[in-house]
């Protein structure tokens, strides 16, 4: 079981699930603007970071 190629899939996951919660916060004004960016920039670093952890894990056998 390779921990970092797992890591980098929750990341990712958890990225990708921000950025549509911060986009459909502003398509529809629900919430604050300040805080839809903070989510989205958070959602961006997890999402960058675990598409690096994916890319850059070689895997062992």
């Amino acid at each position: 079981m390779n921990v970092k190629r797992t890591f980098g899939t929750i990341l990712t996951i958890l990225g990708i699930v921000g950025l549509i919660y911060a986009g459909w916060g502003f398509l529809n004004h629900s919430v604050g603007t300040r805080e839809l960016l903070v989510v989205a920039i958070i959602a961006i670093i997890f999402f960058v970071s675990g598409i690096g952890l994916i890319k850059n894990t070689k895997d062992e056998s």
